[in-house]
């Protein structure tokens, strides 16, 4: 991963210290929920399966616990459990039948039935690695724009 910097943190304390609590957290809500967008963006060009069920799981979420503010990019639930066995594979299992039924492979009837695993194919870990700088201009750009809605004047970026 690229060496990221980020220039003005000071600046940017002092402003979120001229607003309420609760409009900072939404601030920073929307800022990241932005960031986390731009990730999710490339993780749903990154999956590497057809159907579509396990790229529409991808989902963007925030919370805030404690006064810190949190954003997710998640894969998978209820549609798609599969998620996490196509990003990190499976090693070579045995699949075998619950006590009193079988398991079906090729139209025959078997008890147990020896898998042969599943590569990786990772499309999170990737995105992360390679999108983290158009995250940090999503977040920067947001908050700019929503501390200009609050009436607090903030300066350009350097080279804009």
């Amino acid at each position: 991963m690229a060496d990221q910097s980020i220039t003005g943190g000071r600046e940017l304390d002092a402003f979120l210290q001229q607003v309420s609590v609760k409009v900072e957290r939404n601030i920073l809500r929307s800022a990241l929920r932005a960031g986390a967008n731009e990730f999710k963006k490339d993780v749903q060009q990154q999956v590497p399966v057809d159907e579509g069920v396990l790229r529409r799981s991808v989902r963007v979420s925030t919370r805030s616990k404690k006064g810190t503010v949190y954003a997710y990019v998640k894969a998978g639930g209820r549609k798609a459990p599969h998620a996490h066995l196509v990003e990190f594979g499976t090693t070579a299992h045995k699949i075998t039948a619950k006590k009193g039924s079988a398991l079906v492979v090729n139209g025959k009837a078997v008890r147990d039935v020896d898998h042969p695993g599943a590569k990786a194919k990772p499309f999170m870990r990737p995105s992360f690695d390679t999108g983290a700088q158009s995250a940090l201009v999503a977040v920067g750009e947001k908050i700019r724009e929503r501390l200009t809605k609050e009436n607090i004047n903030v300066p350009a970026p350097e080279g804009s």
